[in-house]
């Protein structure tokens, strides 16, 4: 039976995601209802929603390249007239790469892709990698990033083989700088942006992590904040503030439900629909 999403946060479930409970999971840890939300029902529901959410995984098992099935899919038209709307819409590792192949990230020039998620390019091997980096938040007026303050640095899981921002044209990098639409940088734990591998994991062009749309509404990021929503998730190896936190509460369980470096993406929206003038 098909219901409303009225005041619930939205996530979309493409055949092949896997990250979607994980993801409900997050927003209902900051007191908002979510909802799973099938890529068959009807898009009209969504009108009401508090916002949009594309989860992890493998959409369509990647077929051709990773989200360019799922970007066809009818329920992203809706999407897409949603975010032209205001509506804040996140897209989180398959999600961003989804977002991307819509064109709706960076959304400068609507009527073609200006932006590309391409295989991983490391030091000595290539395809998949899975480990913890470390982000920095850029100056702009994304509202999925309003909760950090300009040039924080936490650590955040990613999970992926295609996740490298890359784009055909130096002048839509360019664009997208001037417009403040670089949200996130992979850097080292002390936030210095290095350009080579491990700080940055997958040879991302200029160390992007994240990318907004102009308006500010709508983030595509590679790295996994569901997955890093609660203290208990964090690596008790990991360095810096966090790691000293999370080794600070070992063995009392009631800390470990802490707020987790990626909460705050997620926290965001408890704030509403404003965005941040550019």
């Amino acid at each position: 039976m098909k219901s409303s999403m009225k005041g619930r946060v939205a996530i979309i479930q493409f055949p092949g995601v896997n990250c979607e409970y994980e993801s409900a999971d997050a927003v209902r840890s900051i007191g908002l209802e979510a909802g799973i939300f099938r890529w068959n029902e009807d898009p009209a529901l969504l009108d009401d929603c508090a916002g949009i959410i594309l989860p992890g995984g493998f959409s369509y098992q990647d077929r051709i390249r990773a989200g360019v099935v799922a970007a066809k899919d009818r329920i992203m038209d809706s999407v897409s007239e949603l975010a032209r709307r205001g509506k804040p819409v996140l897209g989180i590792c398959n999600g961003a790469q989804v977002l991307v192949e819509s064109g709706l990230i960076p959304g400068i020039h609507w009527e073609k892709v200006d932006l590309a998620l391409a295989p991983n390019v490391m030091a000595d091997r290539e395809g998949y990698y899975c480990a913890w980096v470390h982000l920095r938040k850029e100056k702009g007026g994304c509202l999925w990033t309003r909760r950090y303050f300009d040039g924080e640095i936490f650590p955040i899981p990613i999970a992926h083989a295609e996740g490298r921002f890359v784009t055909e044209d130096e002048r839509v990098l360019a664009e997208m700088k001037s417009r403040g639409q670089i949200a996130l940088r992979y850097c080292d734990p002390a936030g210095v942006v290095v350009d080579s591998f491990p700080v940055n994991p997958n040879g991302s062009v200029d160390s992007i992590a994240g990318v907004s749309n102009v308006e500010g509404n709508v983030l595509a990021m590679m790295p996994h904040p569901e997955r890093s929503t609660w203290l208990r998730q964090v690596p008790e190896d990991i360095g810096g503030q966090w790691g000293r936190s999370r080794r600070a509460a070992a063995g009392e369980a009631a800390r470990m439900e802490d707020e987790g470096p990626g909460r705050r993406f997620f926290a965001a929206l408890r704030e509403g629909k404003g965005v941040d003038a550019r």
